[in-house]
């Protein structure tokens, strides 16, 4: 299951069924789950964990230390949870100690060819990064987000649940939930509708978030006078409660 040109530390743990492509380098603190698939060219540093049914494609380098000027070699970590497909070229960092310590990505996720994920950067499920988009530092990223190619993230950024980039956005700033953006500087176009159908999101529940996003960027209304109304909007419907949090869970203030 390991080509024999493929260098594999003593100290690296991978599963009995590993794949493992020529000319790739795992070194130690490597820890890699079942039916994950290796192809050749890949660079594995650790301390990395990386669980089942992942495939990372070649020239992938993945759990390399940060860039960070901050960052001194100190102990930090990636996680990579399961069935993730990790697309040619991508890079990703580890963690640094002066934020989380660790990178972590989540589950099912599509990281297209040359995504980059920066330091302490937390990206949930279901989400696809389309081609040379870029993570700052710092990012979160909530469950089935879709960045179009191009993308750039500010660090400490937070992009919403079900929220929608388009070809070459900027985001400096949060992105709320089910929120579409485009531009440099991101601006906010719409909800995220077609993509909350594909979900199974109800008639009701979609022309509630609709209400919602127009109570936000519709009627002029400030950050807290938005967040009084839609608070109560959410108390008639539940789907409106990631947005309600990620508008006033945000510190860099909201795409406008």
């Amino acid at each position: 299951m390991i080509h024999p040109t493929a260098i594999v530390h003593p100290e690296a743990h991978l599963a009995p069924d590993v794949k493992v492509g020529p000319w790739t380098v795992i070194g130690a603190g490597v820890e890699v789950g079942p039916g994950t698939v290796i192809e050749s060219h890949v660079v594995l540093k650790g301390p990395t964990r990386i669980g089942s049914h992942n495939h990372i494609y070649q020239f992938s380098t993945v759990g390399e230390d940060t860039p960070d000027l901050k960052y001194q070699g100190e102990p930090t970590w990636l996680v990579i949870g399961d069935h993730n497909v990790i697309r040619e070229g991508v890079t990703i960092h580890r963690g640094t100690v002066q934020d989380r310590g660790e990178t972590t990505i989540g589950n099912h996720n599509l990281l297209m060819a040359y995504v980059h994920i920066g330091h302490d950067s937390v990206l949930g499920d279901h989400c696809i990064l389309v081609n040379n988009t870029a993570l700052a530092g710092h990012v979160h990223i909530g469950d089935w987000a879709i960045l179009s190619g191009f993308t750039l993230v500010h660090q400490y950024c937070h992009i919403g649940a079900h929220s929608f980039t388009g070809m070459g956005t900027a985001l400096g700033k949060d992105l709320p939930a089910y929120v579409m953006a485009n531009g440099n500087p991101a601006a906010a176009k719409s909800i995220n509708a077609e993509g909350l159908r594909r979900r199974g999101f109800s008639k009701e529940d979609i022309s509630m978030i609709n209400r919602a996003y127009k109570v936000i960027y519709r009627r002029g209304l400030t950050r807290e006078e938005a967040l009084k109304e839609l608070t109560e909007m959410a108390t008639e419907c539940q789907a409106l409660e990631p947005l309600v949090e990620s508008v006033r869970g945000s510190s860099r203030g909201i795409v406008r």
